[in-house]
């Protein structure tokens, strides 16, 4: 699987902390929904999630949250 290029990942979010966040959530999505992904070895969870999120599948919300 080639790795998506960094520039059209930032195309999907605003900032780098942003897109390492998304891509390790969705990384541990990947491996809770099947185990077995991890032991077949045949993928990495980090890449295909970065794939996930190039593809548009994976999309994020910025939330604010106030102080008062």
């Amino acid at each position: 699987m080639n790795k998506p290029p960094l520039s059209q990942l930032m195309d999907k979010v605003d900032s780098k902390y942003t897109l390492i966040t998304v891509a390790a959530k969705r990384a541990r999505q990947l491996i809770k929904n099947d185990p077995q992904f991890l032991d077949s070895g045949l993928l990495n969870p980090v890449s295909v999630a970065f794939q996930d999120i190039a593809d548009g599948k994976v999309t994020w919300r910025r939330e604010r949250v106030g102080i008062k």
